[in-house]
């Protein structure tokens, strides 16, 4: 694992007090233009969600009526149940379904799922998904932003793991924790977004930020301050 890996996996609580755990859960508030855009405006401004630590699994509830929850289970799956475990919709190999998206192809509620899914997953495992194997990591100059100098961790998932894209950037602040992380979104015509994240809480050893606000950016790598793409507020995390 790169050095730099080890330093901000070990600011966020340390790799061997996360592998105590199995889940983590968390409220979220939810909002940006995102989600009009897609044709999805208000389905998921406050709902539950749980994802795995240990595979690629994550759960949204209530997901479009108060008795059904998503289901997303990558790389074959992604489904629609009743909160019972009755599926009352799946789509096989769901990425596929995705071809030729644009960021303003509209999307159905499965799609919207596996959306979600794969962004909350990725979210709430960073930045400890640095310590999985295949993951290759080389860090970049130190970038200058809000007065600060960011380290930066350009990172290449594997094909095993299923997120916004192969190749995605870290940036980590002196004391090691994340700042920014940076993505092109190849399920909306490979859209270029700038995340950036604060207020940090610590959730049985772990440190966790709280809000998340994403922006387009620009091919300089410097972030829009317009539009808000998504907006995620998150509240009583929990792990288990």
């Amino acid at each position: 694992m790169h050095k730099l890996a080890e330093f901000a996996i070990k600011a966020h609580g340390g790799l061997v007090r996360w592998k105590m755990f199995q889940k983590v859960s968390a409220d979220l508030t939810q909002g940006g233009a995102l989600w009009s855009l897609k044709g999805k405006a208000g389905l998921l401004d406050k709902v539950h969600v749980e994802v795995a630590l240990t595979r690629e699994w994550a759960s949204h509830s209530p997901f479009l009526a108060a008795t059904q929850v998503s289901v997303f289970e990558p790389p074959k799956k992604v489904a629609i149940e009743t909160s019972t475990g009755r599926i009352i919709e799946e789509l096989r190999n769901p990425r596929d379904s995705f071809k030729d998206h644009t960021l303003e192809t509209p999307w159905n509620n499965l799609q919207l799922a596996y959306f979600v899914g794969c962004a909350m997953w990725t979210y709430l495992n960073t930045p400890f998904l640095l310590a999985e194997p295949g993951v290759d990591a080389e860090e970049l100059e130190p970038w200058k932003e809000r007065g600060e100098t960011w380290r930066r961790l350009q990172v290449k998932f594997p094909a095993n793991i299923v997120t916004h894209s192969n190749v995605q950037t870290l940036y980590f602040d002196q004391r090691g924790l994340l700042k920014r992380h940076d993505y092109d979104v190849e399920i909306a015509g490979g859209t270029p977004g700038a995340h950036y994240v604060d207020e940090f809480v610590d959730v049985s050893g772990i440190l966790f930020p709280t809000v998340r606000r994403i922006f387009p950016r620009q091919s300089d790598g410097k972030a829009l301050a317009e539009p808000l793409v998504v907006s995620i507020d998150l509240s009583n995390i929990l792990l288990s």
